[in-house]
């Protein structure tokens, strides 16, 4: 008989026989660690380079709390109400059976249980270890005698192992609390709005008294069920002498006085602009190996929680991001613009921020995919980033021993020439032939480097596309982190690369940029500065690499040529920034006016601005971007004031800079009555990418 109370009191008595049997004391001597000290789900906080929180995302909502750290009046009414005798019995309470045995023999049903809150414990670790596994839930909340024994054996050791108020403390972090509420310190803060050691007795006693039936006692949906039921936990408070009289009277006269808090999950509850970013730290966690071999091994990172992660986001620098995209686009529009801010040296991402905000509903231009990450970080299939490549070219051909003041005929249109690969050689091959024009029938050489940066010449960097060989570039672009399209799939090998054709994301070309600003340095995109547990201790994360790239000469020439953009009759001489500090950046228009852009730097800050149609199904004619009709949109004056405004809203109060130069002399007075002299920008657009 003694071993059908143990096993649950309803079970018929024949199931004793498993008590006895030799089988059952077999794993007396071997409690596992998990119940020892349980790995529980907790949230995960994410915050920016200053501390501020940007979100807090969880499987499941919990703070695990030291003992110090939770109210006495939660301890006490949680045993009071639960497991009066929890300090006095063992792992079983054999008075608790018995008075369980008769009151259900009274009823004449299994009305009244008598497991111990130790047994409690053990079945909660069960079902915290099924996890999201339905059929495991269900397994670990079986009511048999197979289950009560086994749950009986591990409380039995786990009570010689651990102290009582150990196993309290572990009971309080895992119990749910209802409303998406896990162990106490959570409940405190859904219900009333403040930690857990701030607790009155009556706000205690509301939460003990829910353990029983979540639902039934929800103070938000039922609040006299849940204040009659926390009255009677008030009672067994003052019965154990836990209160006093006059607390006891005052805790009941009390309003439930909830100050409730919806739950707050995901990046969707980030602040203002910050989702993309959140979401790209969890895919980072969920992909670097620094977290976990597999990637299971890393969804159990993420999805156990706890973590505190210190991201490398820039507060200041995101709201001028943020501010500069949506004062420029508005989210109405048909295109949306996308802002990447990288530190120059480190590779940290300082800021990330789009136009259209992060959320699922369509109807109000919501989006989740990052339109300033490759696919693989949430971002789409990426843009052709057009001429804002051409500096690549560039400094393949300088670190190939080109002279910066190298000189091509530069002619207005030329067919694509046979050019060499890594694999072997390209040909045109196309009937007729494929050709290549510049942006007016005004633009024709000959041209030197400086020159033809200034005005983005596309004869110009296909002719020394040929001369240095599509393999240099390519290898070039690998240097700078471009290693494959922001599809993922590879780079292809054809001249039209010069001209930016292969899409690429805002972050990739905002760390291309950084490079330059670095003096050839470049370091891998960084998002986290460090994460640590709750209870203190570090996680590994994944190391900044950093490598050069190419050569400070090369470094020097390319600040020299990329500030002749930004100057004179550049394409971008109209990007000016406050105080006149030293910039040096990049135009460019795809194909079809589908995508513009504008990259550039100093030496403390690297921005990349793309603007287009979010599909990047969006010819750039003929539209009204913020309320402004635009007959056609480029470089310079789409994307550029959006670049120009965030950079100067980031590098407000900051020390001017000065980038190191080389002395590339201007090329010498032209003497070709057919060539032209340095242009202004031009007004039509032929096929292909442009400045």
């Amino acid at each position: 008989m003694s071993g059908v109370l143990m096993a649950g009191l309803a079970l018929p008595a024949a199931g004793a026989i498993g008590l006895t049997a030799k089988g059952t004391a077999e794993g007396f001597d071997d409690v596992p660690d998990d119940f020892r000290t349980p790995p529980l789900t907790q949230a995960t906080q994410i915050f920016d380079a200053r501390g501020g929180l940007i979100a807090k995302v969880y499987e499941r909502d919990r703070t695990v709390i030291p003992a110090d750290q939770m109210s006495p009046f939660m301890r006490y009414a949680q045993v009071d109400i639960e497991d009066a005798r929890f300090y006095e019995h063992g792992a079983v309470d054999l008075k608790g059976i018995l008075r369980a045995v008769s009151k259900n023999a009274e009823s004449g049903t299994a009305s009244q249980g008598a497991s111990t809150l130790t047994q409690q414990y053990v079945k909660n670790v069960n079902v915290e270890k099924a996890g999201d596994d339905q059929a495991a839930v269900l397994e670990a909340q079986r009511k048999t005698l197979g289950r009560k024994i086994q749950e009986l054996k591990v409380a039995i050791k786990l009570e010689e192992e651990l102290s009582k108020d150990q196993i309290l403390t572990n009971y309080l972090n895992i119990t749910y609390y209802g409303n998406g509420a896990y162990g106490v310190e959570a409940a405190s803060q859904r219900y009333f709005g403040k930690s857990n050691k701030d607790l009155t007795v009556a706000e205690a006693a509301t939460l003990a008294g829910l353990v029983q039936n979540p639902s039934q006692y929800d103070p938000k949906l039922h609040p006299q069920a849940a204040q009659n039921r926390r009255d009677v936990v008030i009672g067994k408070m003052l019965e154990s002498k836990h209160i006093t009289a006059d607390q006891a009277k005052e805790a009941k006269a009390a309003p439930l006085g909830l100050n409730y808090r919806e739950p707050q999950n995901g990046c969707i509850t980030a602040k203002a602009g910050m989702g993309f970013f959140c979401d790209y730290v969890r895919r980072v966690v969920k992909q670097d190996p620094a977290f976990g071999r597999s990637a299971e091994e890393r969804k159990k990172v993420w999805d156990t929680g706890g973590l505190n992660i210190q991201t490398t986001l820039d507060p200041d620098k995101q709201t001028a991001a943020q501010t500069a995209a949506s004062g420029n686009v508005r989210v109405t529009d048909s295109v949306s613009a996308a802002v990447s801010m990288v530190e120059p040296g480190t590779g940290k991402i300082l800021a990330m921020a789009q136009t259209r905000p992060y959320g699922l509903l369509k109807e109000k231009n919501q989006t989740v995919v990052n339109l300033n990450a490759d696919a693989a970080m949430g971002g789409g299939n990426g843009f052709q980033p057009g001429s804002t490549f051409k500096p690549v070219v560039a400094a393949a051909a300088l670190e190939a021993g080109l002279p910066a003041t190298q000189e091509y005929p530069s002619e207005n249109r030329i067919e694509y020439p046979t050019m060499k690969t890594c694999e072997g050689t390209w040909k045109n091959t196309d009937r007729p032939k494929a050709t290549v024009p510049n942006e007016s029938a005004s633009e024709k050489g000959p041209y030197q480097l400086k020159e033809a940066m200034a005005l983005s010449v596309n004869t110009y960097f296909v002719q020394m596309e040929q001369e240095i060989g599509l393999c240099a570039v390519k290898q070039m672009a690998n240097k700078l982190g471009i290693t494959a399209r922001a599809s993922g799939k590879p780079l292809e090998e054809v001249p039209a690369m010069a001209l930016g054709v292969e899409e690429m994301s805002p972050l990739t070309m905002a760390n291309v940029y950084a490079t330059f600003a670095a003096q050839g340095t470049r370091c891998d995109p960084v998002a986290i500065n460090r994460i640590t547990t709750v209870d203190g201790r570090d996680v590994p994360v994944p190391a900044g690499h950093c490598e050069k790239a190419f050569s400070e000469t090369t470094a020097r020439a390319l600040n020299t040529i990329l500030n002749g953009v930004t100057e004179k009759n550049g394409t971008g001489a109209a990007l000016s920034l406050e105080g006149d500090r030293q910039i040096a950046g990049k135009t460019g228009t795809s194909d079809r006016k589908r995508a513009a852009w504008f990259n550039g730097y100093t030496p403390q800050l690297a921005t990349a601005v793309w603007l287009g149609g979010p599909d990047g199904g969006v010819e750039m004619r003929n539209l009204s971007i913020n309320g402004k009709y635009r007959t056609e949109v480029f470089g310079a004056d789409g994307p550029g004031p959006i670049w120009r405004d965030a950079m100067n809203q980031a590098l407000r109060g900051t020390p001017k800079q000065s980038l190191p130069m080389a002395d590339i002399p201007d090329p010498a007075p032209r003497t070709d009555p057919n060539s032209t002299a340095t242009g202004t920008p031009p007004a039509t657009t032929p096929a292909g990418p442009q400045h």
